[in-house]
């Protein structure tokens, strides 16, 4: 009997992903939870998994394809259809001829592995209900997934509920080295080495060739996208000052030697998480959102960080959550494990959603400062420029400093210039004396 595989939603309520790549080949055999496919959803790439031991008899579609869920992608040939679920079904359900005039369904002899909203958190066999990422995680973990408690609807489990699983913080996942960032004087991640999307920046001109069209798909279709709709939508604003960062640069030093001894690389990023909380909290209309559809005011309780991270994709923005609570060495810890991750197309969806306030770190490539792109529906963003030892004044003496730039864009429709200023004051006199810091932040 014939299965019939359909594209199961990953996870984060997507409709349609692009098909990156085949893992197997038709008439290869495959078992229970093999990767078949890689695909680009408009956050990560993800590994599709198969539900069954089986062989491939087809591969529907080719890599460029734009596939939506609920489509056959994959049919199996001499498989066990069994109970073996879907991704958000209990039980295999196999189709029958319908009666002309209603729906069409698979024809006698073919079983349909679909996806339905409502499911229980296991099946009969004890099988969870998660997502194929978040089940190649598990496996990655050395986590039984059938063994986690889900905190998702009906019980799924969860990337994050993996985590929980083997001790309750996020643990690195090996990256090929050519994919290993490297960690710069000032504590900044910048690649190991130019990523091909750089490398085909800097191409030199092909004689002959007047112009070459690329798709515009996958994570740079979603940027576009998202960028043209925060512009569009919040009134953005962008004020600068710059902060002397010479006392944490010491502090940070001086801490190097105990992260260390923990396998924590520390960069300024902790601290900073750490300030804007200190902040948010004390100026709560910049850790909020407004629903255009209601007309409110939605103020955030919690405080869950994005990080701009630059990848060979394209713009990821992974979110370190409920940094209030932890220390700097956990907010580094788990940055270190995203950045890695991600950089490697191996992020969660749900590790790429849900952040109430960003920050855009371009000083560990270059540039004083720039104007970032408000996150929508966030209210606000932070740029970070490169920390130089530069002149100042100081007491009517001219000393050097290491010295940064803040670039704060604000959407002007909830924050006025004023407040806004007043934040980044706060945020200022956090960073420049990190003994106020860690008193204020613990």
């Amino acid at each position: 009997m014939a299965i019939e595989f359909k594209l199961p939603d990953v996870g984060e309520g997507l409709h349609e992903a692009e098909l990156l790549k085949w893992l197997v080949d038709e008439g290869d055999y495959v078992r229970e939870d093999q990767p078949l496919m890689e695909v680009q959803t408009d956050k990560a790439a993800v590994e599709i998994t198969s539900p069954v031991n089986a062989q491939v008899s087809q591969l529907m579609g080719a890599p460029g394809d734009i596939l939506h869920v609920g489509n056959v992608v994959v049919v199996f040939g001499d498989g066990k259809a069994g109970t073996v679920p879907g991704e958000k079904e209990a039980e295999a359900a196999v189709a029958v001829a319908a009666p002309a005039g209603t729906e069409p369904r698979a024809a006698a002899g073919v079983a349909v592995l679909a996806a339905t909203e409502a499911a229980p958190a296991t099946v009969p066999g004890g099988r969870a209900l998660a997502a194929p990422a978040t089940r190649k995680l598990a496996r990655e973990l050395g986590v039984d997934i059938n063994r986690v408690a889900g905190s998702g609807p009906a019980g799924r489990v969860s990337a994050e509920d993996v985590r929980l699983a083997v001790g309750g913080t996020p643990t690195a996942i090996p990256t090929p080295a050519t994919a290993a960032p490297v960690f710069t004087p000032a504590g900044d991640v910048i690649p190991a080495a130019p990523t091909q999307a750089q490398a085909a920046a800097r191409a030199p001109v092909v004689p002959g060739v007047a112009e070459e069209r690329i798709p515009l798909r996958g994570i740079r279709k979603v940027i576009a996208e998202r960028m043209v709709k925060s512009k569009h939508t919040a009134p953005h604003v962008t004020t600068v000052d710059e902060v002397d960062m010479t006392e944490l640069s010491a502090f940070r030093e001086s801490a190097k030697a105990m992260a260390a001894a923990k396998g924590v690389k520390l960069s300024f990023m902790p601290f900073i998480f750490k300030a804007l909380t200190v902040a948010l909290k004390e100026y709560p209309y910049f850790n909020a959102a407004i629903d255009d559809e209601r007309q409110e005011i939605v103020l955030k309780r919690q405080y869950h960080m994005g990080m701009a991270l630059d990848t060979e994709a394209g713009l990821l923005v992974p979110v370190i959550r409920d940094v209030d609570r932890k220390s700097v060495f956990a907010i580094a810890r788990e940055m270190q494990d995203l950045i890695e991750r991600g950089r490697a197309g191996k992020l969660q969806p749900d590790e790429l959603r849900g952040s109430t306030f960003t920050v855009s770190n371009q000083g560990s490539i270059g540039g004083l400062f720039f104007t970032p792109v408000i996150n929508h529906p966030e209210v606000a963003i932070l740029g970070l420029g490169q920390t130089l030892d530069r002149p100042v004044a100081r007491d009517g003496q001219v000393v050097i400093r290491a010295m940064a730039y803040l670039a704060l864009s604000f959407d002007h429709r909830l924050v006025d210039g004023a407040v806004a200023t007043r934040f980044l004051n706060r945020v200022k006199e956090l960073l420049s004396n990190p003994t106020l810091l860690m008193m204020e932040a613990m």
